[in-house]
């Protein structure tokens, strides 16, 4: 699956967000019927509502933690408010998606104000259920560190959209 990560290096969430990783477990993220790809541009508009995010791998007795971070704040060429949490969900069971999982920390609209800026959704396969600590804030999140605190190791699936934002003239 090296291949997979290509884009993530490209993407620079390889390097900035993750160290890479094996991806072992297929995951994907839909808004509105419309499949997140790497390097997507979608508009802030367009992801008002939670995703759908489903785990197709696994089995009902593996679990897994979803993460959303952006780590553009507040603008690409100098984010140094870097990450901001936008979602953590917890306990989600293998072959279903993050319905069936805890949401630790609500779904929060992207928002970007300055520039492009990159929305990261990390998939980590958890050791046992309810082991996840929320985090005290969502601003200045790590998502190496919230990894290596809640033992979760290395990720198993990693994809992200870009955003910027939207016009008066874009929105129509």
């Amino acid at each position: 699956m090296a291949r997979t990560l290509e884009p993530l290096v490209v993407g620079r969430v390889i390097g900035d967000v993750l160290d890479p990783f094996p991806a072992t477990i297929k995951m994907s993220v839909t808004y509105n019927n419309k499949q997140v790809c790497n390097g997507y541009e979608l508009y802030p508009s367009s992801v008002t509502a939670k995703p759908r995010v489903e785990v197709q791998g696994g089995d009902l007795r593996s679990f897994f933690t979803l993460v959303m971070t952006d780590p553009d704040v507040p603008g690409p060429s100098d984010p140094y408010l870097r990450e901001r949490l936008h979602w953590i969900v917890t306990d989600i069971p293998g072959t279903t998606d993050a319905t069936f999982g805890r949401e630790v920390v609500s779904y929060e609209i992207p928002k970007p104000n300055i520039g492009i800026h990159r929305f990261v959704f990390v998939l980590f396969k958890q050791q046992r259920r309810q082991t996840v600590n929320t985090p005290n804030s969502r601003d200045h999140f790590n998502t190496r560190s919230f990894a290596a605190e809640n033992d979760l190791g290395l990720p198993v699936a990693a994809v992200f959209f870009n955003a910027q934002r939207e016009t008066a003239a874009r929105r129509r």
